[in-house]
């Protein structure tokens, strides 16, 4: 292993690691040397101290996303999992191609690459197909080919699949956490699922705190008098639009996101009491939460509707989500209450935003793009003999549970736990939704292979 440093914080022993894959895979295999352009592939392994001697199972997270950096843990306990899994598995934590310390894909690097064709197609080379030949190729050269444990948190649910479908023999078991793909996999199939839910999700906020619906509106109106040279500026000098306003609703799936969201709204105005009948302008310390909040990494909205693209497309996904909500007028930025979006891309991002417009001609051509790299294969997902145990958050604001139950249907040896205890990030507020899953495949006996 390329190893480049040791060091531990508190209850974790981290090594850091990092390898050479190429930029694009389709003329090498993984495990097997390479010519041509090369990326950096960072990882971190990560096992409690007294297990640092011990000859544990191998356990590697695919991180979610699209863009998503491994997790950069304060202890055992501050991502929720990893305090259950440090009992039983030496980690495994990749950054992702493109995210974290391996080699980075942001507004520098679009720059430097001339043509929206060419740009096009080097951001393709960060999908889940090159993502999952990384890590297999990280197995074989790094890990001496042993045989590891998935661990897939949304985005990482579609990399699960597409492991399972290109190389289930580096698979012992896998687990997802609200991130299995509907197959054959539609961009517009989800937001048809997913706007409907924002709808509830935006009421059921204004009812849990009916204040905000005027402090909401407020807002809104504030923004809508004040466009063009005119425009309320965040802290970077992105404008603050309503559609920038609505997308804070991104949260919503989150645990405890409404509450976030009811106290960034009650730092909104500073004059008198701080109520939405002041006239005073919006906040500093709101604009910078604003800021804050609704950026992303750089790969996350580029990339947003091509997870869903596998192979051949029978035509361009051609922003999906605006055409959705084209067809859902009571998202219009003038309807009042004002309601918010969820996990959905717009076209407005890539002018408005600083960071996205080096991106915005790339994201352009892939969306009349049709060609894509084949991730799923739906005939060794049918006859699959790896243990999949998959947890599926019935109130999921982001991948819908009922096509996630559909399509684990049609998964050989798949297992689901239903749960309305948790939102999208219940792998991350505590051990037991691990745990839960971690028992219910060791009652099973689909762990009894683990070495």
């Amino acid at each position: 292993m390329t190893l480049l440093a040791k060091y531990y914080v508190p209850g974790l022993a981290v090594e850091d690691h990092s390898i050479k894959v190429p930029l694009d895979w389709r003329d090498s295999d993984p495990g097997k040397g390479f010519a041509g352009e090369s990326l950096s592939l960072f990882y971190r392994v990560v096992t409690a101290p007294e297990h640092v001697h011990d000859d544990l199972p191998l356990l590697v997270f695919l991180q979610g996303g699209p863009g998503g950096a491994g997790p950069r843990p304060l202890n055992p306990s501050s991502d929720g999992w990893i305090a259950e899994a440090i009992k039983h598995f030496r980690i495994v934590l990749p950054d992702q191609r493109g995210t974290g310390r391996s080699s980075c894909v942001d507004s520098n690097v679009m720059g430097n690459i001339e043509g929206a064709h060419r740009q096009a197609e080097y951001l393709k080379a960060f999908l889940a197909g090159s993502i999952v030949r990384d890590f297999e190729h990280l197995r074989r050269t790094e890990f001496g080919g042993r045989k590891w444990v998935t661990l897939g948190q949304s985005y990482g649910g579609f990399l699960t699949l597409a492991y399972l479908s290109l190389y289930p023999e580096g698979l012992s078991a896998s687990f997802t956490m609200g991130g299995i793909p509907h197959i054959p996999a539609n961009a517009r199939e989800v937001y048809e699922h997913t706007f409907p839910r924002m709808v509830q999700k935006t009421h059921l906020y204004y009812r849990r705190y009916p204040q905000d619906v005027d402090r909401v509106a407020a807002v809104a109106d504030k923004l809508s008098a004040r466009k063009g040279k005119a425009a309320i500026t965040l802290p970077n000098g992105d404008p603050l639009s309503v559609e920038r306003l609505q997308t804070l609703g991104r949260d919503f799936g989150m645990q405890p996101g409404p509450e976030r969201l009811h106290w960034l709204m009650d730092t909104a105005f500073t004059a008198g009491d701080g109520s939405a009948k002041s006239r005073s302008p919006l906040s500093d310390r709101f604009l910078e939460s604003v800021m804050e909040t609704t950026s992303s990494n750089a790969l996350y909205w580029p990339l947003q509707e091509f997870i869903y693209a596998d192979g051949e497309l029978e035509e361009p996904i051609g922003w999906a989500a605006q055409q959705v909500r084209d067809e859902h007028p009571e998202f219009d930025a003038r309807h009042r209450p004002l309601l918010f979006t969820g996990e959905a891309v717009f076209p407005w991002m890539f002018e408005q935003e600083k960071a996205l417009r080096p991106f915005k001609a790339a994201v352009e051509e892939l969306m009349g793009d049709t060609r894509f790299g084949k991730i799923y294969d739906t005939t060794q997902l049918k006859r699959n003999e790896v243990p999949l145990q998959a947890a599926v958050y019935f109130d999921d604001l982001y991948v819908d549970s009922g096509m996630q139950l559909d399509m684990l249907s049609r998964v050989g040896n798949s297992h689901a736990w239903v749960t309305n205890e948790y939102q999208h990030d219940g792998l991350f507020v505590g051990p037991d939704v691990f745990d839960h899953l971690y028992r219910q495949a060791l009652d099973r006996g689909d762990l009894k292979g683990l070495r």
